[in-house]
């Protein structure tokens, strides 16, 4: 296991994989390293980068939470590029990764080889934002994997077609198994995070997709997506025509990556950086 500490103080953990085109694999809110297990065979001649968040996985937990923001975030990632000495890498971001995406954009474009989002945009639908603060910083009602895989379908009926052993998947890179239950495998206090980013008034990102302009971005929709709508991705489309595109049939938020819509969009942004 790999970990690097921040300029704060914390110990984060990273995996470094492959060689080649460095990627470097941001993933969702919640989510860890384990975002990327399914598309990881997928992706051929580059090397991967993945890192958990401060506060997820088996990243320090921050004392202050109000640090659980994406500027934070967004300074962590470069100091990790700055621990492996890389001076540029494209990144893969996983919805909250894609907003990190952006934010680097912004502030840190000479970073950036380009960026692909992962059922994420300038735009966040309000339905998404409403079923992430059902289940943010709680545990499942869920006892066991086992209990909590066969839930999953219900929770997510938007998945057509997913075999039972995906699910059980899920379950187990998402809850840690304790005598008392399952328990989700972040800081709980992420939810007031989110809560007070919520309740202030949402930035304008369109200027942070702009400022993108040169390099090479795709994004990946699942078509039942209750965050990333199809009026967003079209204005993306609009605004960059050569935006590589998938649009994935049977998922929500999010693609799994493995799926072959995805997989054909993410060699054919690689092959376009190197």
């Amino acid at each position: 296991m790999a970990h690097f500490t921040t300029s704060d103080g914390l110990t984060l953990y990273f995996t470094d994989e492959g060689a080649s085109l460095p990627i470097l694999c941001l993933a969702g809110l919640t989510r860890t390293t384990a975002d990327f297990d399914y598309v990881t065979p997928h992706l051929k001649g580059v090397r991967l980068i993945k890192m958990d968040y401060r506060g997820r996985g088996q990243s320090d937990f921050d004392p202050d939470w109000s640090h659980y923001s994406p500027p934070v975030e967004c300074r962590d990632a470069l100091e990790l590029l700055d621990h492996l000495g890389i001076d540029k890498a494209a990144v893969l971001g996983t919805s909250r990764g894609g907003l990190n995406a952006l934010g680097l954009a912004k502030g840190a474009k000479d970073r950036l080889l380009g960026v692909a989002f992962n059922d994420v945009g300038p735009h966040i639908d309000p339905q998404g934002l409403d079923f992430i603060m059902g289940y943010i910083g709680r545990n499942p009602a869920a006892k066991t994997h086992a209990e909590a895989a066969a839930a999953m379908p219900r929770v997510f009926p938007e998945f057509d077609d997913v075999p039972d052993s995906r699910w059980m998947e899920e379950a187990q890179k998402h809850y840690t198994q304790t005598e008392s239950g399952l328990q989700i495998t972040y800081d709980k206090h992420l939810r007031d995070a989110v809560a007070k980013a919520f309740s202030a008034p949402s930035p304008d990102l369109w200027p942070f997709f702009d400022a993108l302009d040169g390099l090479p971005i795709a994004c990946i929709r699942g078509m039942a997506s209750n965050l990333l709508s199809e009026e967003t991705l079209q204005e993306m489309e609009r605004r960059r025509p050569d935006m590589v595109v998938a649009r994935v049939p049977g998922r929500g938020h999010i693609p799994f990556l493995d799926e072959p819509e995805a997989v054909a969009a993410l060699n054919e942004w690689i092959g376009k950086m190197q």
